[in-house]
């Protein structure tokens, strides 16, 4: 039996159809897919950008934190937060260049210059500096500023100052007696929860240096011969 002419007609017109349906949807999904990725390629663009801001904001305060971790004494938020005198700052360089930056010990800095002691401190490895604050300076007697006019004994007093290893806020804490680049000894205790070096009190430490820890202590230390 030979098939008619209009089921002939409709058969071919389905695949015609069928064609035209797919390629109807092709043309509106490529158009839902380039409206959508437009948005999405700002989108991805922008997040990068965002993402690392908020990580840096995010950095600032650990690197604070982590700076700040085990510090002791009172006096540690008068140091700079940011720039040379910083705790940063001062990791960078050595010792005498490190105090000369900080606003607290600027006087400690002159009088290791004026002793000619700088590079001697400065080329020192892992040391200790209890530093007297500019204060310390300023409340020394008329006898005892007498006492350290000549650079040999100025040098002397401050080498007072100096232990030749890195101690530790722990170690300050039992009592030590540490012999000094002068050859007299400091004496080392905690009261409550002041730290104490011979007389004086430990304001803030330990602050790093390329070659040193640095405690910034309220008084200068005079040996006793």
């Amino acid at each position: 039996m030979r098939p008619s002419h209009r089921h002939l007609t409709t058969s071919r017109a389905l695949p015609a159809a069928a064609t035209a349906a797919a390629l109807s949807l092709l043309t509106a999904a490529c158009a839902s897919s380039a409206s959508s990725s437009a948005p999405a390629a700002a989108g991805t663009s922008a997040q990068p950008s965002t993402s690392h801001s908020m990580t840096h904001a995010a950095a600032s305060p650990s690197e604070s934190m982590a700076e700040t971790a085990g510090m002791i004494g009172n006096d540690c938020g008068m140091i700079p937060a940011a720039g040379m005198g910083s705790m940063h700052g001062m990791a960078m360089d050595p010792v005498a260049v490190a105090a000369s930056h900080n606003p607290l010990i600027t006087t400690l800095a002159a009088e290791i210059t004026k002793a000619r002691l700088a590079s001697t401190l400065d080329s020192a490895k892992n040391i200790t500096v209890f530093a007297p604050d500019n204060q310390a300076f300023k409340n020394l007697t008329a006898h005892d500023m007498t006492m350290m006019s000549g650079t040999a004994e100025l040098a002397k007093v401050l080498k007072y100052h100096v232990v030749a290893v890195r101690i530790t806020p722990a170690e300050l804490t039992h009592g030590m007696t540490l012999t000094t680049l002068e050859g007299s000894p400091l004496m080392t205790s905690k009261m409550g929860s002041v730290y104490e070096v011979n007389s004086a009190d430990v304001t803030c430490g330990p602050l790093h240096t390329a070659n040193a820890t640095v405690y910034i202590i309220n008084k200068v230390l005079i040996p006793m011969h």
